[in-house]
């Protein structure tokens, strides 16, 4: 007699197969009918948390700003610290063989202890800082702005007028290093109107800036432009000029300074009937002004001051907004005559002269022209009375 099989198990194993894939069926439907629910909220939860998102990046972003910044300072004044006591020191043993032997003996040993800011070289950096920077608030207040390679390449400046012009525009202006470096090298202080003035006003204008963040306009204008990154040949005319700043108004901008912003190009004016165009607009952030610029390819001409004088009158009367003070004229030209400037006055006009260079100089040439101007402008100051300062214009 034959015995039966048992069929259970295979019937259960048949059963079960089907079961399973079902099962796994069903999930995946629910898996992903939960995923289309995600889908269709995930628009609105991330239209509402963008805005916190937005806050949160900011939150983070300042907090890192601020610790970055209580860093520096701090580094900083150690390094000012150091100086001052290492000064102190070598002062006090009063031979001069000391200060090399002090200075090698101390890098050796913080090198080793705490790494490589503590150099022989730094070292020397720091008892620097010190000298120029004997009071300690002044440098407080830089160094919350700039670091210490930017203080490293400011106190090897040889004019303590220098130092101060180049300190406080970086932190006002909000340079790198890079740009720093640039500024210095292309001579800006020489090329500002200020360096043109005797020590004692451009002390008062420099203690302003330090003080009150307030800029004025022989700080902002500059004589000669260096505009050789515009490309211009030998020849060319007046719309080449201004075609030339316009392709590349950027480094324009950043050859006139931080702070202008570009209005208009051949702006109209209607008096009397006639149409007048002035070549640029501009307008300054911190002076709060429009400054009208006129580009000339030959010599300043007297006729351009009646031009430009005619211009800002037209600014002022239908432009000006009633909390901006009242607009400054640029005449950017190819040459002048000095004799011409020094008759006109010019700046009691609000109009500034200056030339502008298409192809670069070599530096020594650079360095004899500014020192020169520089000389010539000074001579022609009348003197202060002791005691007293004037008035910049």
């Amino acid at each position: 007699m034959t015995a039966k099989k048992n069929t259970t198990p295979s019937a259960v194993k048949t059963v079960s197969q089907p079961t399973k894939k079902l099962a796994g069926r069903q999930h995946a439907q629910t898996v992903l009918a939960s995923a289309g629910e995600s889908q269709s909220i995930q628009p609105k939860a991330v239209a509402a948390s963008s805005v916190l998102l937005s806050e949160l990046r900011e939150m983070i972003v300042a907090t890192r700003q601020t610790v970055a910044q209580g860093i520096n300072s701090a580094l900083v004044m150690l390094y000012w610290q150091i100086g001052q006591r290492i000064q102190l020191d070598i002062l006090k043993q009063k031979r001069a063989s000391y200060g090399d032997e002090i200075f090698h003996a101390l890098s050796g040993k913080l090198t080793v202890e705490f790494g490589r800011g503590f150099t022989k070289s730094n070292l020397f950096n720091m008892v620097r800082c010190a000298e120029v920077f004997p009071e300690a608030k002044v440098l407080l207040a830089l160094s919350t702005q700039l670091s210490w390679t930017h203080l490293r390449r400011i106190i090897y400046l040889d004019d303590p007028l220098k130092r101060d012009f180049y300190a406080e525009m970086c932190r006002m202006e909000q340079w790198n290093t890079r740009t720093l470096n640039q500024k210095i090298q292309s001579m800006l202080f020489e090329r500002t109107a200020l360096s043109k003035k005797p020590d004692k006003l451009m002390t008062a204008e420099l203690k302003k800036l330090r003080e009150e963040d307030k800029l004025s306009p022989d700080l902002v204008f500059r004589d000669p432009y260096l505009l050789d990154f515009l490309g211009l040949k030998d020849t060319f005319a007046e719309k080449d000029l201004e075609a030339a700043i316009l392709r590349e108004i950027e480094a324009f901008i950043l050859e006139l300074g931080v702070g202008f912003c570009f209005v208009a190009r051949q702006k109209r004016m209607q008096i009397d009937g006639r149409d007048y165009y002035l070549d640029l607009l501009f307008y300054h952030r911190k002076l709060r002004r429009l400054v009208a610029i006129e580009l000339k390819v030959g010599d300043f001409d007297a006729a351009d001051k009646g031009q430009m004088d005619l211009y800002l009158g037209w600014l002022k009367r239908y432009e000006c907004d009633p909390d901006e003070a009242e607009p400054l004229g640029m005449i950017l030209c190819a040459g002048k005559s000095e004799g011409h400037v020094e008759l006109m006055d010019l700046h009691k006009s609000g109009i500034h002269l200056a030339s502008y260079l298409t192809h670069a100089l070599p530096q020594k040439q650079l360095e004899a022209k500014l020192h020169e101007a520089v000389r010539l402008a000074r001579s022609r100051l009348p003197a202060a009375p002791t005691g007293t300062t004037q008035d910049l214009p």
